[in-house]
């Protein structure tokens, strides 16, 4: 495990725990909107290359059963895919031309 609490082998991801490893997608959302969009930018384009990989470490665990390193990089997965849609389709933070409007999940997704 690194410093950060992420496994051994994603070290690189460390400095992006703190603001991204965000345990629901309400959260992760508003991290979203909140940040500057370079910070946005520079987020994926650091865990975007590193996703397959990251993705082959978690399917050697249990989904029910994932320790608090592996708990980390799957939230950091699911930032980073919340915030593609804002750096590939939309090329910023909201959702063009949605004006005021918010959708709200009810509930999480079971992991």
């Amino acid at each position: 495990m690194s410093d950060s609490g992420l496994p051994d082998g994603f070290a690189d991801l460390d400095p992006f725990v703190a603001d991204w490893a965000l345990p629901t997608r309400a959260q992760r959302y508003e991290a979203r909107l909140s940040k500057p969009y370079d910070d946005l930018v520079s987020f994926y384009d650091a865990v975007a290359p590193r996703a397959e990989e990251a993705i082959a470490y978690l399917n050697g665990l249990d989904i029910n059963d994932l320790p608090d390193d592996a708990e980390k990089l799957l939230q950091l997965l699911y930032s980073m895919i919340l915030v593609s849609y804002a750096v590939n389709v939309f090329k910023q933070n909201r959702i063009p031309d949605s004006g005021a409007a918010f959708f709200d999940m009810v509930a999480e997704p079971a992991v």
